[in-house]
């Protein structure tokens, strides 16, 4: 054998054992979970480290029940030690503790190995102040602390941080028994606390209170990460995390009261005033009249329509909807509500609008009030579209008060002697004229009249408009909106009139009236708001989309 080939094989069997030691040597590491604090406040974040040998990610799934994961990485490193290789994998995610108490983070699957179950303890932020000098703090200004049910409660919650934010959270719970809601946007801004300069960010809610009693608005939350400069993060002095409480509040939420008006409308003040009110008017011309409520302390949601002026017969009354412009100051929501009026005089004379008026509970003297506006005197002239006055009957005048007028007129037929005889042969052309009508409409086909029939029914519903239902649904009486309906039908009572109706909807929304009406099943009120919603494009009846035969055949031939 020579030289060379012993060579080879002993470097074929060298490299076989180093192979075999390897394999022997390698070191199966163990799937385990730590964290790098066992305790935080709420608000903080803690970091889940994980190490496997395993070739699959964690299924971090049952975190989420109790914790907010944020910045996962991951990370793979091989080692050699004494001769042993090791393969492994290191998982990281940020935990941010959604409660307080002893939390448990559960064992975690990761391929086919499982972690063991940690512990970690969540204590209550601090509550800072503004004379604490901390690098972040939460004021929390709530603008009445004994508030009625019902009654809006403005809360305004202030973030105080001395430095600047890469990312954050500011939480404020609903309480329970209250409703809460974010009202416009965040505004910013800067002042200086104790020689430190303070970014401020303010947030606005409403708080409505559904019942009486002690209700508790537990502190605003703020969690954030922070921006560190390049020394802090390379030696990790400061991790940027920034965490803030703000102190809980209790109000006592006082009950409706016994003699308080309805509907139940607590406020800190309402006025009413007209924008716009005409003197005069003519008849048959719409007139625009504008009234304009300013409320503090309510909402466009909690605030009710503007009613709507009766006038009876004399004129007629269409409302536009409300506009709405909602702010929020000094910490309280106020409404302006502006409604605009058309009427249309129907007679000549005086006219009298009656001044609308709202009955409120005043939550600042704790009693009923009553917004009024005073009554507009107007003066209706005799328009070219409209309805005259009834000529008023005159006394018989004796021949010494007969008007120059008729004296004129008399001599003036004295002096024609022509004229009365051409009138007569007027008024014979005109009866021959007649009679010839008369003869002709007598051998007219009888499906004329049958033809003429819908024609007439739409004059007679023709009375009453899409106004005037809008009108009575707004402010009349449930019996004049089943005169109207029928009317519109050409019917003479409900039952026919929803026979007549082809829309289910507007079925379902009389019957309900009725019940309420007469069966006390069910409140009035919403049956009427159920009849204004499904009657708003106006009532549609069965038949009406079937077209009528053409009086002229046509021009063509098809």
């Amino acid at each position: 054998m020579s030289t060379g080939s012993s060579y080879r094989r002993f470097n074929q069997w060298a490299l076989l054992c180093l192979l075999t030691c390897m394999s022997a040597g390698m070191v199966q590491a163990q799937t385990r979970a730590w964290l790098d604090r066992d305790s935080v406040n709420q608000g903080e974040t803690v970091t889940l480290n994980i190490e496997t040998d395993q070739g699959e990610a964690p299924d971090f799934t049952p975190l989420r029940a109790d914790f907010a994961l944020s910045n996962q990485s991951s990370s793979r490193q091989m080692q050699i030690r004494n001769g042993a290789i090791s393969n492994t994998a290191l998982f990281a995610v940020a935990l941010s503790p959604q409660r307080t108490g002893t939390l448990v983070i559960p064992a975690l699957r990761v391929g086919n190995a499982r972690t063991a179950p940690l512990q970690l303890v969540v204590g209550q932020a601090p509550v800072a102040s503004r004379d604490s000098n901390a690098l972040a703090f939460i004021e929390t200004d709530v603008d009445v602390t004994q508030p009625y049910v019902q009654q809006s409660v403005g809360v305004v919650v202030r973030l105080f941080f001395a430095t600047q934010l890469a990312s954050g959270e500011l939480v404020l719970d609903t309480p329970a028994g209250a409703s809460l809601q974010r009202v416009g946007d965040d505004r910013t801004s800067t002042r200086e606390i104790s020689g430190r300069r303070y970014n401020v960010v303010e947030r606005r809610f409403l708080l409505v209170p559904e019942r009486s009693g002690p209700l508790l608005v537990k502190g605003a939350r703020f969690s954030g990460q922070g921006v560190g400069g390049f020394f802090d993060d390379f030696f990790g002095r400061d991790s940027g995390q920034l965490s803030a409480r703000g102190p809980d509040q209790t109000l006592q939420v006082r009950a409706t009261p016994a003699d308080a008006p309805q509907p139940w409308l607590p406020l800190k003040g309402l006025q009413l005033r007209y924008t716009a009110a005409p003197k005069q008017g003519r008849t048959g011309e719409a007139i625009t009249l504008v009234v304009e409520a300013t409320a503090s302390g309510v909402t466009k949601a909690q605030f009710p329509e503007l009613p709507v002026p009766s006038l009876g017969d004399s004129a007629q009354v269409f409302a536009e909807p409300p506009q709405y412009d909602e702010t929020f100051n000094g910490g309280s929501p106020q409404l302006k509500l502006t409604r605009r009026y058309s009427i249309v005089p129907q007679q000549a004379g005086a006219l009298t609008v009656p001044g609308i008026g709202m009955e409120w509970w005043d939550v600042q003297a704790g009693q009923a009030r009553t917004a009024t506006l005073p009554d507009l005197q107007l003066q209706i002239l005799q328009g070219t579209g409209g309805i005259a006055a009834p000529p008023v009957a005159q006394p018989a005048q004796t021949a010494a008060a007969v008007p120059v007028e008729a004296l004129a007129l008399t001599g003036s037929a004295t002096a024609r002697p022509w004229l009365w005889p051409a009138l007569a042969a007027g008024f014979a052309l005109l009866w021959l004229a007649t009679l010839i009508w008369g003869l002709s409409r007598r051998t007219a086909p009888a499906h004329q009249d049958e033809r003429d029939s819908p024609r007439n029914a739409e004059t007679h519903r023709s009375r009453y408009s899409q106004a005037d239902l809008r009108r009575a649904l707004e402010t009349g009486g449930l019996d004049e909106v089943v005169h109207i309906l029928a009317t519109m039908a050409g019917v003479d009572d409900l039952d026919a009139v929803m026979r007549k109706l082809d829309d289910e909807s507007q079925r379902q929304a009389l019957e309900r009236m009725q019940r309420a009406r007469w069966a006390g099943e069910g409140d009035v009120a919403a049956a009427r708001a159920r009849l204004r919603e499904v009657f708003r494009s106006g009532p549609k009846w069965r038949g009406r989309a079937v077209a009528e035969k053409a009086v002229l055949d046509p021009l063509y031939p098809g």
